[in-house]
């Protein structure tokens, strides 16, 4: 089971370049998002985009996204530490949902899909697996020599 960023969501249904390799993880009923990211694609996509809250929630039911993973007060406690330990609003902007994310992946011995470079960073140096896809301009994050 892979766990998905928000990201990896909003490209897929924006047909980005990781629109493939997301399609690839949800066919193969082998995706996830976390209670939270969850919430933050349905923000994205009713309150940024301006889907209608049905619209967004029949898309998300027919990815079979509907069910995520449920953010305890382990993983929590472990991503607001992990936060603490990496975050800086230059080199290191993740945010408490990205560390959810990791955090999650990481309980669950799964990789995480994201295209954050800053997140991705994070998931190398804290050795948590991970599925790189391309970001929204094509490109693909490479881990630090």
């Amino acid at each position: 089971m892979t766990v998905l960023d928000a990201y990896a969501v909003i490209a897929y249904l924006r047909a980005e370049p990781a629109t493939g390799e997301v399609q690839h993880l949800l066919r193969a009923g082998d995706a996830c998002l976390t209670a939270v990211g969850l919430a933050e694609v349905f923000d994205h996509l009713v309150w940024v985009i301006g889907a209608h809250e049905d619209d967004a929630t029949l898309d998300l039911a027919q990815l079979g996204l509907l069910e995520a993973a449920a953010v305890d007060s382990a993983i929590g406690a472990e991503a607001g530490r992990l936060r603490a330990r990496y975050y800086h609003r230059t080199r290191c902007a993740v945010s408490m949902a990205d560390c959810i994310a990791a955090q999650t992946a990481r309980a669950k011995g799964e990789p995480l899909a994201t295209a954050d470079p800053h997140l991705l960073d994070l998931c190398h140096a804290e050795n948590i697996g991970t599925f790189v896809l391309p970001g929204s301009d094509g490109t693909r994050w490479t881990a630090p020599a």
